[in-house]
């Protein structure tokens, strides 16, 4: 039978441990949709931490915000719900759940929440802009910064960007004088773009033009990767055409781009094909390819479209033929230019407008799709992807965390330079709160989170039935929790995010509080009343000293305590001691009686009103109140945990 049991218990163990891991893995899966803009992908594993009650707080923000960016508002105001009226929530949420409901047609609900919005931000300039253009997904996407940029050491003193991964090594374009030769190009008396090659992790790597035929005399740059139907690797990448006219071309020294092929022969790259989706009339470049090797996107100003440069795409065929391209249609394309799509893993588009609503010039962007994958909706990535001058030519690595991005923003060296990226989400701290003599997890502790420099509370919450407590935090800030029970003296921790790695979504904080030595605390205890000149324990009287037994025998059961009786100053002494007497072993032999062992109660002893807590001496100088403090039965605590002695 002990064996039995023995398995019993180990398997629950198991199946235990299994569901952590399960949902750990939710988690996990769904911060890397959502940081991939994968939002109909990250719903079900959100979903299912909801159900399953795991980290179900920060779920619930994660789902409002993922159904918001779908633009299904519907389902959004369910989770908002769940979480809005939390102290600690970050006050952006008050206007995203503003505009949810404005968009669901609950207008009176959706004022009260913008003006407490507006309470915690009266100059938010951003919102205001993207209000303007009614992009709601970027307001929800750019309410925390979620990037950080820093320009890359191959950059040269002219044009470098459009970086691609492969094979360790970033393949990008550039026009630096030290390694290109030919004439310089008119438009920016620069030379002509050629393809490079640097190592990515090696900084001492020197840039060096792709080894084949694929370089010549004119443009070369925006490079991809892909497999042809024999699963060899190709290259994808644009160069221009330059025309003298010709007769019926209609062509007049025009630079059109076209987008070619090349494979890897020998060490080399040599040029394979001219794409059927190019012409001599019009411009086709940029060129994307997704993940299964099934859709070229690229941008393209041939005729039909929405503007000057559009994002088109266009089905590859199994055997390698691109078919006819579609236009990406006008939620992508304006009466501007879109230019420089890239299409990550998850299959979300991303492209550079000058368009759109943005921060400069061209500005990066991404789309959004529902759950059938058709795009609804877009975003600007906000600063520091975008500035006040052109970006463009994103490109994202498969962690969703990392990538780079071209630009000419001041602080460059060159015109156009390369940036590294990375993706920062929200840091979040979390811990429980524990006992510091029995390890059991505190609830309702009061968590009061402080910013050091400025010395001010930014948070405050309580911690939950299992001890667990949760604030959003910045990062590179030094913090301090102020954590606080009745039952337990208040504490300081002090922490900072400064070296908090930047894929770090959540640092752990744990606390210790010690128990105060004062069991009335601990139990609870109301006031003890005995029947006048009466020791006999009242039915009201042993419902506070049952709270005193669960105390002893379940939440510190190594507690050792004295008894101690009192009175007020009416009567006798050697009244008063007898009744302080009898009322201190009715009590001890109540508590012994319902499971108290002897040995931890070392003593009970009444002390009449020898020992009074105020000034008062009779009922003439007394008022009622003062002579009810003095009728008092004392728990003097000597130990708490087993070998310390709490006091003498």
């Amino acid at each position: 039978m002990k064996n039995y049991k023995n398995i019993v218990v180990l398997m629950l163990l198991l199946l235990v441990a299994q569901l952590s891991i399960a949902q750990v893995a939710s988690q996990k899966k769904a911060d890397y949709y959502f940081s991939k803009f994968s939002y109909s992908l990250a719903i079900p594993e959100y979903e299912r931490m909801v159900e399953t009650d795991f980290n179900a707080e920060y779920a619930h923000q994660q789902l409002a915000e993922c159904y918001l960016l779908i633009r299904d508002y519907k389902k959004s105001i369910p989770h908002f719900s769940a979480v809005i009226n939390n102290a600690t929530l970050p006050t952006d949420y008050y206007f995203k759940y503003a505009m949810a409901l404005y968009a669901n047609g609950d207008m009176e609900e959706s004022e009260v929440w913008l003006k407490k919005y507006k309470k915690y931000n009266k100059n938010d300039s951003r919102v205001k802009r993207f209000l303007q253009d009614g992009n709601l997904a970027s307001v929800v996407f750019n309410s925390r910064q979620r990037y950080e940029v820093e320009p890359v050491a191959f950059n040269s003193t002219d044009s470098d960007f459009g970086v691609y991964r492969f094979m360790g090594n970033l393949y990008f374009g550039s026009s630096r004088r030290d390694a290109v030769t030919g004439e310089s190009y008119g438009w920016n008396n620069e030379p002509w773009l050629d393809l490079f090659v640097v190592q990515e992790d090696n900084p001492m790597s020197e840039p060096k033009r792709v080894k084949g035929d694929i370089n010549t005399k004119y443009h070369e740059s925006s490079v991809a990767f892909s497999t042809d139907y024999k699963n060899d690797t190709i290259m994808y990448f644009t160069r221009n055409n330059f025309y003298d006219k010709k007769a019926g071309y209609g062509v007049s020294n025009e630079i059109n781009l076209k987008i070619y092929t090349a494979k890897f022969i020998d060490g080399k790259w040599e040029e394979n094909s001219n794409l059927r989706v190019n012409s001599d009339y019009y411009s086709t470049g940029h060129p994307s390819v997704n993940l299964a090797r099934t859709r070229i996107y690229f941008a393209s100003d041939r005729p039909g479209g929405y503007g000057g440069t559009d994002i088109y795409y266009a089905e590859i065929h199994e055997r390698g033929g691109v078919q006819e391209p579609i236009n990406a249609g006008p939620i992508v394309n304006t009466e501007g230019n879109e230019m420089f799509p890239f299409i990550n893993e998850e299959g979300k588009l991303f492209f550079s407008s000058d368009g759109h609503v943005g921060f400069g010039q061209l500005d990066v962007f991404s789309t959004i799709s529902n759950e059938d994958g058709k795009v609804i909706d877009i975003i600007n990535l906000g600063t520091p992807i975008n500035s006040s001058s052109d970006d463009f030519a994103y490109y994202g690595l498969p962690n969703g965390l990392d990538g780079y991005v071209s630009s000419n923003r001041e602080g460059g060296v060159g015109s156009d330079d390369i940036y590294k990226f990375k993706f920062t989400p929200a840091l979040d701290v979390e811990g429980y709160v524990v006992d510091g003599v029995n390890n059991q997890m505190l609830d309702s502790v009061q968590i009061k989170l402080f910013d050091q420099v400025t010395n001010t509370m930014v948070a405050q919450t309580m911690t939950d039935e299992n001890g667990y407590y949760r604030f959003p935090v910045n990062r590179k800030t030094n913090y301090m929790i102020e954590a606080v029970r009745k039952t337990h003296p208040h504490k300081n921790v002090y922490f900072n995010t400064s070296k908090t790695p930047k894929a770090q979504k959540i640092m752990r904080q744990d606390i210790v509080l010690e128990p105060v030595l004062d069991l009335k605390l601990l139990a609870g205890l109301n006031k003890i009343y005995f029947d006048f000149n009466k020791s006999d324990i009242r039915p009201d009287a042993a419902r506070e000293l049952d709270k005193v037994v669960r105390v002893m025998n379940n939440t510190y059961p190594d507690m050792i305590i004295k008894l101690e009786a009192h009175t007020d100053p009416v009567g006798s002494h050697e009244y008063n001691d007898d009744l302080s007497e009898r009322r201190a072993k009715s009590t001890y032999e109540y508590l012994i009686e319902n499971g108290v062992s002897q040995d931890r109660i070392v003593s009970y002893k009444g002390f009449g009103k020898r020992v009074p807590i105020n000034k008062c001496t009779s009922k003439e100088d007394c008022t009622p109140e003062e002579l009810e403090l003095n009728r008092r039965t004392e728990f003097p605590i000597l130990q708490i945990k087993k070998g310390v002695l709490a006091s003498k």
